[in-house]
């Protein structure tokens, strides 16, 4: 409870003045609540019953109730509409500004926090979270104006009878207590449901990501039994929350109800004693009639405040993360030409136990291609995150243009260094909306100039709308190389001079590739290249190659010098080309096959 409380006093304090405008409107709807019970008593006592004993009805007075009846009726329509303007645009503010604040925080964070953390808690942590927290704003201006209009409803029984007051004293603080027993109870089952809901966004989202190894692996069942059994987790943990509503929320409807029998016995024997007078009796019934409905919106407020607690913790922790990507306020002097990258005593490692990199020293000279070949598990993807900033070396340090990277603002860095990692993120947008990412001075030549060069221009020119063609989501209408090749053409479309190419171009015809490459190198010094291979063409288009293994640079040279003095590196290039020509062969004989099918069909 002192917690939900509290978050209830955040979000006020970020949102006072549409909190104040539901409070307002559902205090003008309280105090004309409580006046509308007075105003049917008057109407009851005054025109009704004298109607009874008279035979008839008083025009005048007749018209003056249903004009007093309908007056108060337009000012609770207004305080309505005050109350749920202010309620919602409270919430969804609020929601907004904290979905911005979480996703800012997710940006910062750097990317060994993000390997810690499922991409489906993320999404949890970013949406059903933020929802949570603010889901007891709904009923909160609500719940604020009715402890006005019970304090007012309270004084008002005072004032007509103290034994109609002990009965409302009797009811409302019960409803109260049970009110907060009820929000203990359900506090841990809320909390314990909330975490499978991430839990089951998890296993959802990597099912979708997964589909294509899934349906390859045939492992649909498997997949649909996982995600069954934590559904099926959830639905029973939203059960059991539903369970102690069932108990809780009938208690808290009757005791109004009670309140009202209770005060009708007690205004029969005052009445008959002549303590009271039609009216009056005939308003406090009424009060209570009216109270059953707003009196539960305290209830739903302290509901909600379980669900509330649990989702605002699960938004600090992402919020008070610690560790981020930091930049320093150094620029780069304005020039043209490749950029000098250089590796000085790096060491790395994604857990301090696990040493990925140790001791890498090396260079990428400005204008010049370096190669770096290794076996799987050497760390030339960790050296690719290194030289783009993505990640900070554990010591040693990497100095772009003898600068250390770290002490370079964001903007220099990002339009110093282009990465296109292995696996390359196509957004559901257009061709050129995926390419020049709104950049400011990437206009469509430059997009062309990106596309030729990435040798995409063709595929996009023969696309139904061109530049204007939605490629769906993750690119799912491009085949992978044209993926690849898009996600190439948008790291070039800003014209960096240093380009990390992390295996990016793997699903790409290896004579697609070799043009690629060659475009590169063709700019006469304009850029710099550090790429991940495995392809001898593509080795032997670069200047100097880094051989890795388990971490430590082994050989820096030719491809040459190093095929003909390093036995290791000769062995792993030796694999890759009997890799390649076997894959050339399964490639022949389907082409084979193919068109003995055709000539079969044919004749």
């Amino acid at each position: 409870m002192r917690d939900g409380l509290w978050v209830l006093g955040r979000s006020i304090r970020e949102e006072p003045r549409t909190f104040v405008v539901g409070v307002a409107g559902s205090l003008l709807f309280g105090l004309l609540t409580v006046g509308s019970a007075f105003v049917v008593g008057a109407v009851v006592g005054e025109v009704v019953v004298p109607a009874f004993d008279r035979g008839q009805a008083a025009p005048g007075a007749l018209a003056a109730g249903a004009a007093a009846i309908l007056a108060i009726s337009l000012g609770k329509v207004l305080g309505i509409f005050g109350r749920r303007l202010g309620a919602g645009a409270m919430q969804f503010r609020l929601q907004a500004t904290f979905r911005r604040r979480v996703a800012r925080r997710y940006l910062t964070l750097p990317l060994s926090w993000h390997r810690r953390n499922p991409t489906g808690t993320l999404l949890a942590n970013a949406n059903s979270d933020v929802e949570a927290v603010f889901f007891p704003i709904a009923p909160l201006p609500f719940a604020v104006g009715t402890i006005g209009m019970l304090v007012a409803a309270i004084a008002s029984l005072f004032l007509i009878d103290w034994t109609f007051a002990l009965v409302g004293i009797a009811v409302f603080p019960t409803l109260f207590a049970i009110n907060v027993v009820y929000s203990r109870t359900v506090a841990p089952r809320v909390a314990h449901a909330q975490a499978l809901r991430g839990t089951v966004s998890a296993i959802a989202h990597e099912s979708f990501d997964g589909a294509v190894v899934v349906k390859t692996m045939g492992r649909e069942a498997s997949e649909t039994e996982r995600f069954g059994r934590a559904a099926d987790e959830l639905r029973d943990a939203m059960i059991s929350v539903g369970r102690v509503r069932g108990l809780f929320d009938p208690l808290m409807e009757t005791l109004p109800s009670l309140g009202t029998v209770g005060v009708l016995l007690v205004g029969a024997v005052r009445l008959d004693r002549g303590a009271v007078t039609v009216p009056e009796v005939v308003s406090v019934a009424f009060l209570f009639t009216v109270l059953a409905f707003p009196v539960r919106a305290i209830g739903w407020v302290l509901a909600e405040l379980p669900r509330s607690v649990v989702g605002w913790e699960r938004v600090q922790r992402v919020l008070r993360a610690e560790g981020e990507t930091t930049y320093g306020v150094r620029a780069l002097p304005a020039t043209r030409g490749g950029a000098a990258l250089r590796f000085e005593g790096v060491c790395f490692g994604y857990e301090p136990e696990q040493p990925i990199l140790t001791d890498v020293t090396f260079e990428v000279p400005a204008g010049r291609t370096i190669a770096l070949v290794g076996p799987t598990g050497s760390g030339k993807s960790t050296i690719a995150a290194l030289a783009a900033g993505l990640v900070e070396p554990a010591a040693g340090r990497v100095r772009l243009d003898g600068v250390p990277l770290r002490e370079l603002s964001h903007a220099a860095l990002a339009s110093t260094v282009a990465l296109v990692p292995q696996v390359p993120f196509v957004f559901d947008d257009t061709v050129r909306g995926n390419v020049d990412l709104g950049r400011d001075g990437v206009d469509d030549a430059a997009v062309w100039a990106a596309l030729r060069l990435a040798r995409a221009d063709g595929f996009v020119a023969a696309l139904p709308d061109s530049l204007d063609t939605t490629v769906g989501e993750r690119g799912a209408t491009l085949s992978g190389g044209q993926r690849q090749r898009l996600a190439l053409a948008r790291a070039l479309a800003a014209d960096p001079r240093l380009v990390i190419l992390d295996d990016a171009t793997s699903a790409v015809d290896p004579r697609v590739e070799a043009a690629m490459l060659a475009g590169l190198r063709d700019r006469a010094g304009e850029t710099s290249i550090l790429v991940v291979a495995y392809r001898r063409a593509t080795i032997a288009l670069a200047d100097e190659v880094i051989f890795l293994d388990r971490g430590r640079v082994l050989a820096q040279g030719p491809h040459e010098v190093l095929l003909a003095t390093v036995p290791g590196y000769a062995a792993l290039v030796t694999a890759y080309e009997r890799a390649d020509a076997d894959r050339e062969r399964e490639h022949a004989f389907d082409d084979a096959d193919l068109v003995l099918d055709a000539e079969e069909t044919f004749s």
